[in-house]
């Protein structure tokens, strides 16, 4: 087990950015340490894309290949045993991180199943790391099927929108209620430099962290499907996530 693993969980509306927020985690911490994982726990698997990685398979891949062709579970192995050693060959190694992905059973299947198994792998690869960064799906999908049970931090990322920021108030209050353990919780606005009103940040209940401007850089980067890791050092929003992060303590 690596000693002082940590876990650090990122949730919000979609479009508020949330996404790059933790690629730019998983970035940081990368070029820290070689011992991060970035888990894509939203079923558009985009944290893989954004670090310039293609995913080969996902969880969700995974199973419905299973499910189609019973007959390549070897003899003498359970189904489950099966389904944990593919998980393990899911695992993409870069440098400085590796990268799972959740991705979507296809059809009309239910996403429970793929939920249990991300948890259970989850539980079991986590140890194995410094660092856990876990990409939750726009909205409140994980935290209300219970996938993130646990985080040392969260980073609930919001713009400065009323609606981004209810948002954020309501995946505040789904985490209580679901009596998930976070050892702290973070409003994090993104694309945003001016002074957020008091009480807006009360509303929410959650502790502000801080904000991250707007960056043309990541902006083009996106927008040309270009990995953030291409980021220039003195990037205004690599400068203000390190400055955040070294203020929870994660760096």
């Amino acid at each position: 087990m690596v000693q002082g693993n940590r876990v650090i969980a990122v949730a919000g509306k979609g479009g508020t950015g949330k996404t790059t927020i933790a690629s730019l985690i998983v970035g940081i911490l990368g070029a820290k340490t070689d011992s991060v994982l970035g888990i894509d726990a939203d079923p558009n698997s985009n944290l893989a894309e954004s670090l310039g990685l293609f995913v080969q398979e996902t969880i969700g891949g995974m199973l419905d290949d299973i499910a189609a062709h019973p007959d390549t579970v070897p003899k003498g192995m359970t189904k489950d045993r099966f389904i944990d050693y593919k998980v393990q060959t899911l695992v993409q190694e870069s440098k400085g991180f590796d990268i799972l992905s959740m991705g979507r059973p296809e059809g009309s299947g239910c996403y429970c199943y793929v939920n249990n198994v991300l948890r259970g792998a989850m539980g079991k690869l986590i140890k194995d790391y410094e660092y856990t960064v876990i990409d939750n799906e726009a909205g409140l999908e994980h935290f209300s099927r219970r996938t993130t049970r646990q985080a040392d931090v969260l980073f609930v990322v919001s713009d400065a929108s009323a609606m981004g920021l209810k948002a954020a108030r309501r995946i505040h209050d789904l985490v209580k209620e679901l009596k998930i353990k976070i050892k702290h919780s973070y409003l994090l606005v993104n694309r945003f430099s001016g002074t957020l009103e008091e009480k807006k940040v009360q509303d929410t209940g959650l502790e502000y962290i801080g904000s991250i401007p707007e960056d043309p850089q990541v902006a083009s980067l996106s927008l040309n499907g270009e990995s953030l890791l291409m980021l220039n050092k003195d990037a205004v929003s690599l400068k203000s996530l390190r400055a955040l992060l070294e203020k929870t303590k994660i760096l």
